[in-house]
């Protein structure tokens, strides 16, 4: 009889602490409009919040939850503890405290919302060790920063015991790309306990990953991580694909298994930079440039040198080929005082420099290239673009912009306009007679990346973390999208959508027309470069910017799953 009071007892004062947890919630951390002004992420104001920032370091809060949590996990033991910086980080350190006092010490751990870019460049900040990990975090919305630590523990070898949050939105079937992981979702609370409605997001708006599936995985070792800025992004033939590594090799990979087949070694990384370039195929050559100074123009089907071209100091940036005039243009970077950058025009057989031009700014940005107007243009580091005679090399205008134009540019033919972006938030179209702006749209912060044109509407990603759907002729936004990170992926037309990548890890498939989501597939690394794909074989091939490659396949039933390393 004595146990079942016992069993009375304990129940009883679990029911007391949730309680005092769920008073706390509703007087401290739940904030409703007429309490005080929210603002949204889009600039809107929503009609309420949870704040549980306001209570992760108070004592009778932090109390209440560690008893409750610790009632059920503790079945579990041994175990470890885990979480998302920052608001997993008091949970955690309050349940490994706890574990001692109750005689079972566990240790915990906390995993970055991106990596750190020196030091030890971790995702997981502790001691992490092989038992079972518990993950716990305040709030669960969509499921996306859950589904992401997920992702990255599997990477790390390890497994998943359960999974605690104090407060869920939606209902737990929503969270399909979680539970299908057949482990314990426990969720103290949810909005109705607090009178609101459970949110109910459309399949369109609040995707699944598992319409994706990975075929392979391939890394290289030693990526450079002090770089968030876009690589060298993958060019695809029929076969195989090619892109350069931070650790000096440039590789072409199988495209239906990841193996790797052939490498060509350059010259030593300068200053953790190796090859930003992104190749450009002309015939059976491949051609990119690299920090070592050197410009390459190989094989492809051997990986043999056929030219390289030397008179830089360093090369990042990408190649643009004009195969009627029998050339490539590529921007230069060079040591000088006044003489930084520049731009140059090469025999795409020989290597011979057909024509140069010196810029005061470092040269990082890519040319691009119209047959029309036979034009080459390329941005600066000292905020100009300049726009030349492809042929002749003789400069025809030149545009002041309000920073550095970092990334390349896409002509528009049939309205005569040359598109950019610049750091300063401005998308510009120039007229390509005259240089004088017929375009011009703001963003929230900088570009560093490509526009896409399509008919009568241009898209572009900002560091402000939206994607923009601009009509050209009114220069209205059609729509904007607010991503889960800052954009330097350049966005691509896949199947009638477009797609891009994004420094939150994930890949976006989004609704040309109107922008919604439909669908996304989640990494554990930054996305900084475009995406690459294969229209015959229908396969998605996704980078970042840890030097990985996924092979990617819509509703496929039984994936490969190979992991593949293709540089030993």
């Amino acid at each position: 009889m004595r146990y079942f009071f016992w069993f009375v007892l304990v129940y009883a004062l679990m029911d007391a602490k949730l309680t005092t947890l769920h008073t706390i919630i509703k007087h401290s951390v739940f904030i409703s409009k007429e309490k005080r002004r929210i603002i949204s992420p889009l600039g809107g104001e929503p009609d309420w919040i949870f704040d549980f920032r306001a209570v992760l370091l108070d004592a009778k809060f932090l109390d209440a939850f560690t008893e409750v949590v610790w009632e059920k996990i503790e079945s579990y033991y041994p175990f470890q503890i885990g979480g998302q910086e920052t608001a997993a980080i008091p949970l955690i350190t309050a349940l490994v405290l706890k574990s001692k006092a109750k005689g079972k010490a566990v240790s915990g751990f906390y995993m970055r919302k991106s990596r750190k870019t020196y030091d030890l460049q971790n995702n997981i900040e502790g001691t992490v060790t092989q038992d079972p990990v518990i993950l716990i975090d305040d709030i669960i919305n969509w499921g996306s920063t859950m589904q992401k630590q997920i992702l990255l523990l599997e990477k790390e070898g390890l497994h998943l015991a359960a999974i605690v949050v104090l407060l869920r939105f939606c209902e737990t079937q929503a969270y399909s790309g979680i539970t299908e992981k057949n482990v314990p979702f426990i969720s103290l609370f949810s909005l109705p306990d607090f009178g609101i409605s459970i949110q109910k997001p459309s399949p369109r708006e609040a995707p699944q990953t598992q319409v994706y599936k990975t075929l392979w995985y391939g890394k290289s070792p030693n990526p450079t991580f002090s770089y968030i800025v876009p690589k060298s992004a993958p060019l695809l033939d029929e076969v195989r694909l090619y892109f350069g590594t931070d650790n000096s090799n440039f590789v072409a990979l199988h495209q239906r298994d990841g193996t790797e087949a052939w490498s060509f070694k350059v010259g030593k990384p300068v200053a953790g930079k190796s090859i930003f370039s992104s190749p450009a195929l002309w015939k059976d050559v491949i051609y990119f440039g690299s920090y070592d100074g050197n410009f390459y123009a190989l094989r492809k089907d051997d990986g043999s040198l056929v030219w390289a071209y030397k008179e830089a100091d360093w090369i990042g940036s990408s190649p643009a080929v004009a195969p009627e005039l029998h050339m490539l243009f590529v921007g230069l970077e060079f040591g000088l005082f006044k003489k930084r950058g520049g731009i140059v025009a090469l025999d795409l057989s020989t290597g011979e420099k057909r024509w140069d031009y010196r810029i005061p700014g470092l040269v990082h940005s890519s040319p691009g290239y119209s047959s029309r107007y036979r034009a080459v243009g390329v941005g600066s580091n000292n905020n100009t673009f300049y726009l030349f005679d492809a042929h002749s090399g003789a400069l025809r205008w030149q545009f002041e912009a309000g920073d550095a134009i970092k990334y390349s540019c896409v002509f528009d033919e049939a309205r005569g306009l040359v598109f950019f972006g610049s750091l300063d938030g401005t998308l510009y179209g120039l007229d390509i007679d005259s240089g004088a702006v017929r375009f011009s749209f703001k963003t929230g912060d900088g570009i560093y990346s490509n526009p896409l044109l399509s008919k009568n509407t241009v898209y572009v990603g900002s560091l402000d973390k939206t994607l923009y759907a601009v009509d050209i002729d009114s220069q209205t936004v059609l729509w904007k999208k607010l991503l889960g990170g800052r954009i330097l992926s350049s966005a691509a037309f896949i199947e009638g959508a477009v797609v891009v990548g994004c420094n939150n890890g994930r890949m976006y498939e989004l609704d040309s027309t109107t922008g919604v989501i439909l669908s996304y597939f989640q990494t554990t690394e930054r996305i900084v470069n475009k995406i690459a794909y294969n229209p015959k074989t229908k396969r998605y091939f996704v980078p970042t910017f840890a030097n990985e490659i996924y092979c990617l396949e819509k509703h496929v039933e039984k994936p490969l799953t190979e992991v593949v390393s293709y540089q030993k």
